[in-house]
C-alpha cells in the first residue's frame, strides 16, 4: 500500500464533516474522540481537528502532524476499508509524549474496527 498521505485520504469538506457528526458512532480514548461512519470508496479517510482549547498553533499542529502520521503508517491498515474517521484531539493530547499519542490512537483505532464489526 502507498505510505503517502494523499488528498483522496482526507476529509477536506465542512459537509463531510456535518455528516459525520450526524450520523456517526462516537468511540473515545484518553486523549481522542472519534467520530466515524461508512463510506462508498474503497479506502478509508481521515479527518483531524485540535480547537483552540487544546492549544496554542503550534501545540495543535502537532497534534494533527501525529494523528496523520499514525494513521500515514499503521492507522489505515487497522480499520476497514471504506470509513470515514474525524479524530477530534481533548486538552489532555497536548502535554503527551509522541510514544503515548500513538498508544492512544491505537487504542482509537482498535475501538472503531471492534464497533465497526458490530
Amino acid at each position: 500500500m502507498q505510505e503517502r498521505f494523499t488528498k483522496a485520504d482526507r476529509l477536506r469538506k465542512r459537509s463531510m464533516f456535518l455528516q459525520l457528526s450526524k450520523t456517526g458512532k462516537k468511540v473515545h480514548s484518553p486523549y481522542f474522540l472519534a467520530l466515524f461512519s461508512g463510506n462508498s470508496l474503497a479506502r478509508p479517510r481521515l479527518g483531524v481537528t485540535a480547537s483552540r482549547k487544546v492549544g496554542n498553533a503550534v501545540k495543535r499542529n502537532r497534534i494533527k502532524r501525529l494523528v496523520r502520521e499514525y494513521f500515514r503508517t499503521r492507522g489505515r491498515i487497522t480499520v476497514p476499508a471504506g470509513l470515514d474517521i474525524h479524530v477530534i484531539a481533548k486538552r489532555e493530547a497536548v502535554e503527551q509524549t509522541a510514544d503515548r499519542i500513538f498508544l492512544s490512537l491505537q487504542e482509537l483505532f482498535e475501538k472503531i474496527t471492534r464497533k465497526q464489526g458490530a
